[in-house]
């Protein structure tokens, strides 16, 4: 017996088709031009990351709840940010906010490795599942407060933040090796999400890109 049903085929065929419509309409008819960025983009399974009650909402371009307060991404801010870390198979990246698993997966795809802390643990549990059923072998799960761990002394070449602290953390650009790139949303009620270069010599280069709404990056007391 096949992995699914004739209904459950029918099904994919239609998630198959929605994730192409939400690459032609929402990502590629913006601004994202990465033709790998786009590939991944239509080919990871949004529906499988969000509530069964949620999956007709899976490939519009709205971000939506995954419990303990988080949201997943929309479709757009997703490649968006992927896009401008200039991902590559060997590329380490660090994700600060593994919410759902679904920017997790887009990563994986794109990156020869992935370091992924999320600060609540059922969340990580079931994004740990999810990605693993979908068989990526190449993320590394770790819990609690992303800008602790992992090792602190550990080199990134590009860092991912889906939340928003209210400064910029100046700990982060130390994760960063040189050259390395960082996508971050800094502020409170009013956001922007920031691209951050480290050159070759140390010192940051930082572009606002554009307003963003990303739930509040939670620390802890340590």
């Amino acid at each position: 017996m096949g992995l699914f049903s004739k209904s459950e085929h029918e099904t994919e065929d239609e998630y198959s088709i929605a994730r192409r419509r939400m690459v032609e309409r929402q990502i590629a008819g913006r601004d994202v031009l990465d033709p790998n960025v786009l590939e991944v983009m239509a080919r990871v399974p949004r529906h499988l990351f969000v509530d069964s009650k949620l999956r007709s909402e899976a490939y519009d371009d709205n971000p939506l709840p995954i419990g303990c307060g988080q949201t997943i991404s929309q479709p757009y801010i997703v490649a968006s940010m992927t896009e401008h870390l200039h991902p590559s198979k060997n590329k380490e990246v660090l994700e600060i906010g593994t919410g759902s698993g679904y920017q997790t997966a887009v990563l994986a795809e794109l990156f020869g490795r992935v370091d992924t802390v999320e600060y609540y643990a059922e969340l990580s549990r079931a994004a740990q599942d999810t990605l693993n059923r979908l068989g990526y072998a190449n993320i590394t799960f770790h819990v609690g407060d992303g800008l602790v761990i992992p090792d602190r002394s550990y080199r990134f070449d590009a860092i991912i933040v889906t939340a928003a602290p209210e400064k910029f953390p100046e700990l982060l650009a130390e994760r960063l090796k040189p050259g390395g790139r960082l996508v971050i949303p800094i502020g409170g009620e009013i956001q922007d999400l920031q691209l951050v270069v480290k050159r070759p010599d140390g010192e940051l280069s930082v572009k606002n890109l554009y307003p963003v709404r990303f739930v509040p990056l939670l620390r802890r007391n340590l």
